[in-house]
């Protein structure tokens, strides 16, 4: 596995290329983190836009500050794609309230599959699912755990809700394993209140397996664990020293 955060010092216009998915490349931008890939995805995401199911080339991170007035998320995003010149088409856009510099990647590729899994993450807000707490009615604010994850391989789309559901399990794994509770109750978060994940996979004819399942018992789920893992505790803990608080501290707020 290669893990690092390539955007500490970034600038504008710097480019982190794949070491495992040849012309797969992240660009740190205005504000904002583009992953891109060489040819169009299938794509599965929780995005405010471009989400759901459907053809993904590329996903887009986005920085907002917690006073972001988020009436209508979606338009916001367009003018900003439009403005940094980012087609609409096959675009999946996020909104988060943690500085792009805080963003980990990590990556490996095994004997059938490549993932690269990019994370920027924040507790803040950390809840809890499964108990009762306080809820609002359908609405939208920035995102605190952003998950970007991009297989090269071939997968069904019950596999592709399988990885979702496995890159959760980790995530949720990496909040406990840094003590992250919810701040209603003190209970062990299993998430923030407005993470999202968004999902490209290659389906490349070349691949010579179809994979139909990707959880913890499959290679291909371990390593999306794994990954997942890898990339949301680094950005949570660099989050949190850049906040000049202890990852203890930053997961009680």
């Amino acid at each position: 596995m290669t893990m690092g955060m390539p955007f500490m010092a970034a600038r504008p216009g710097e480019v982190y290329e794949s070491k495992v998915w040849p012309g797969l490349k992240l660009e740190y931008g205005e504000r904002h983190l583009l992953l891109e890939a060489p040819e169009e995805m299938d794509g599965l995401s929780s995005a405010v836009y471009g989400g759901g199911s459907g053809r993904l080339r590329r996903m887009v991170n986005i920085y907002v500050d917690r006073q972001y007035r988020c009436d209508d998320p979606a338009r916001d995003i367009a003018e900003l794609l439009e403005q940094w010149g980012y087609p609409a088409e096959g675009t999946a856009g996020l909104l988060t309230a943690v500085p792009m510099r805080y963003a980990a990647v990590a990556e490996e590729r095994g004997e059938d599959f490549a993932v690269v899994c990019c994370a920027t993450a924040g507790a803040s807000n950390a809840a809890r699912a499964g108990v009762r707490r306080t809820t609002f009615p359908a609405s939208w604010t920035p995102g605190t755990i952003n998950v970007l994850l991009a297989v090269d391989e071939r997968l069904t789309p019950a596999a592709m809700v399988n990885a979702v559901m496995t890159a959760t399990e980790a995530k949720t794994a990496a909040l406990g394993d840094l003590g992250v509770q919810d701040a209603e109750n003190g209970l062990a978060a299993t998430g923030t209140t407005t993470d999202a994940v968004a999902l490209g996979v290659s389906q490349r004819a070349d691949w010579p397996l179809l994979h139909a399942y990707a959880g913890t018992a499959t290679d291909l789920g371990g390593t999306v664990g794994r990954l997942v893992y890898a990339a949301v505790e680094a950005s949570l803990r660099a989050a949190a020293a850049g906040t000049g608080t202890g990852a203890s501290a930053e997961a009680r707020r």
